[in-house]
């Protein structure tokens, strides 16, 4: 076998479970994540359901793990790395390792114990494995007489503490040197709150995500005006308008556009009523906006203490008094017995307001005790602002939404009477152009490429155009689609 090889243990018949192993000698390799396998998509072994948990590659050349990010689809299978041996640190940016003991809490909760002794042992000793990693810098993980590996993290603008990885592997005996890279998840240019990723200066291999490899995303500004249009609409009849999504990331990113629809509605006639162009007549700033989810609470309190890690323009609104992701208008909404109150309240009032709840893909969560409640009902409305992998929920109420359709929850048959709109704007990742930039706005163009996290279409469109873009430069490319059997 030659060095460096790639095994792909995820994220390569769909979007989630991500889990890459870099070769890097016979005795030295390398995780990048560990994420769950979501939705009707299976491990490399064709498994599914409880049974893609366990770790089913051996981890006695494993020296460290890298965590690109903190969503479940990246490091959700960590407590199962850690049971099954997993001795190395877990290497993340900084904010990752502020909201990674968050999210590593709840997936111990859910997968293996609820006993408050046990979970807290368990995060003392995820404490005691991270290393937080300054963005922009150099660590060196191995030094040897026959391998040299570096590591260094660069923002990549999906969520906050999100990184590409780049990996410097050093031959001396044969003098030989590469440098590969994992794009991990990228973001989406002028997403809110966060920088918009900038490419590597070089690779000789890029592992690289492809989720809209085949679209385009609408501009920031249309977004937001079709999302104050799609409230609007939905609220004129007197309904709630259920929006799932994950706790980290969207929430934030959705929280913090509706607060600048709220501000803007004040200054523009001081009353903050429905659009001027509207007959529609909404009270924003006495709308409740609602957010059911006690993690999601956490992270946006652990958002707002990061705020040295915010972009620009989202300072610049602190500096003006303005509180992006803490406004009046929101109510969070902590206990189960709280949880249930609202459910009954909203859905035997049908007042206008506006719920956030996890999980964004309907298939766990508070979200799923809305639905059933008020899936039926023509008054409501679901938003759908992320993407919904085959096999969940959120996808079959999507498909089968405006057609009268039924969706099938903890397995029970549930018709879908309410409206349902998609704003795919707000997704946190790249689009076509986004992923195409991130390889042609390096200086020196990676010869080898291989494209994970996507479903078929995505990678092969994806794929095609690079393969054209290649072409146009004169320039060698080595194309792989990895799928099925491990490779």
């Amino acid at each position: 076998m030659g060095y460096p090889d790639i095994l792909h243990h995820g994220a390569k018949d769909g979007v989630t479970g991500s889990c890459h192993q870099l070769l890097m000698d016979a005795q030295h390799s390398l995780l990048i994540d560990c994420g769950l396998f979501q939705g009707a998509e299976t491990s490399a072994e064709g498994k599914s359901a409880s049974d893609r948990l366990a770790i089913e590659f051996p981890l006695d050349t494993i020296k460290a793990l890298v965590a690109t990010h903190v969503h479940i689809d990246h490091v959700g299978r960590i407590p199962y790395l850690l049971a099954a041996g997993f001795k190395g640190p877990i290497l993340c940016s900084e904010p990752s390792a502020k909201l990674l003991p968050i999210v590593l809490e709840d997936a111990f909760k859910l997968g293996f114990s609820r006993d408050q002794k046990q979970v807290e042992r368990y995060i003392k000793l995820i404490g005691q494995r991270i290393v937080a990693l300054p963005y922009k810098t150099w660590f060196t993980l191995h030094k040897s007489e026959s391998l040299i590996c570096r590591i260094r993290l660069q923002r990549a603008g999906h969520i906050l503490g999100s990184a590409y990885a780049e990996i410097d592997l050093h031959y001396p005996e044969s003098g030989a040197k590469k440098r590969i890279v994992f794009s991990g998840d990228l973001g989406a240019p002028h997403a809110p709150l966060l920088p918009a990723p900038k490419p590597p200066y070089r690779a000789d291999i890029l592992v690289i995500e492809s989720t809209y490899g085949d679209r385009m995303h609408e501009d920031r500004r249309t977004r937001r005006k079709r999302l104050e249009n799609v409230i609007e609409q939905a609220l004129a009849n007197n309904g709630t308008v259920l929006i799932p999504a994950f706790s980290i990331g969207r929430t934030q990113e959705l929280l913090y556009e509706l607060e600048e629809i709220i501000h803007r509605k004040l200054n523009a006639d001081g009353k903050g009523r429905g659009s001027s162009d509207s007959k529609i007549d909404i009270n924003w700033p006495t709308l409740p906006i609602i957010l059911d989810s006690p993690l999601a609470s956490r992270f946006t309190q652990v958002y707002r203490e990061l705020k040295p890690f915010w972009d620009n323009e989202a300072l610049q609104r602190v500096k003006r008094g303005r509180n992006p992701l803490g406004f009046e208008q929101l109510l969070t909404v902590d206990s189960h017995q709280a949880h249930l109150a609202m459910v009954r309240h909203l859905t035997a009032t049908a007042r206008p307001a506006i719920v956030i709840a996890g999980n964004g893909m309907c298939s766990s969560g508070r979200i799923v005790n809305y639905l059933k409640a008020m899936l039926h009902d023509p008054r409501h409305d679901v938003l759908f602002i992320g993407y919904q992998a085959q096999g969940t929920p959120g996808r079959a109420i999507q498909m089968y939404g405006g057609r009268g359709g039924y969706v099938d929850l903890d397995g029970e048959r549930y018709k879908i009477g309410a409206k349902i709109n998609t704003i795919g704007g707000y997704s946190a990742h790249a689009d076509q152009k986004g992923l195409l930039g991130f390889v042609t706005r390096m200086r020196d163009w990676p010869s080898h490429v291989r494209i994970v996290h996507g479903e078929t279409s995505a990678k092969h469109e994806l794929g095609e155009r690079l393969k054209a873009l290649y072409k146009q430069s004169q320039r060698n490319l080595e194309l792989l689609i990895p799928s099925g059997a491990n490779e």
